[in-house]
């Protein structure tokens, strides 16, 4: 069984600084991509950021406050966020689009969110 686990959210003034944490375990055979995504009360989920091989996206909203990385050998992957603001407020979820190895294809997965709230 493939679980992804996030630990690193909590409360921070704006402007502050945050890190989230995430390891993906289990029978995994292969990752393509990892990543974070969150969700602000009654809003869609949206793309944080995501790391593939020699890839990686940001939300627009990012404007080069975070900055997303990956360990391959320990599958993890780390979302460093700076300069937060009150609307950064919501659940992060880890993403991972991975192979297990009783698998055939690659499939995505979550983990069960961290909540980061920015408030003074």
């Amino acid at each position: 069984q493939v679980q992804l686990v996030e630990s690193g959210g909590g409360l921070v003034q704006p402007g502050g600084s945050l890190r989230l944490s995430c390891a993906a375990s289990g029978r995994i055979y292969n990752i393509h991509t990892m990543g974070w995504y969150r969700q602000a009360p009654g809003k869609q989920r949206e793309l944080v950021a995501t790391a593939a091989t020699g890839v990686t996206k940001y939300g627009d909203f990012v404007e080069g406050r975070f900055a997303i990385s990956r360990d391959n050998a320990k599958n993890t992957v780390t979302l460093q966020m700076h300069s937060l603001k009150p609307e950064d407020t919501a659940v992060y979820y880890c993403y991972g689009l991975l192979m297990p190895v009783t698998g055939l294809q690659f499939d995505p997965y979550w983990g069960q969110g961290t909540l980061v709230t920015v408030s003074s």
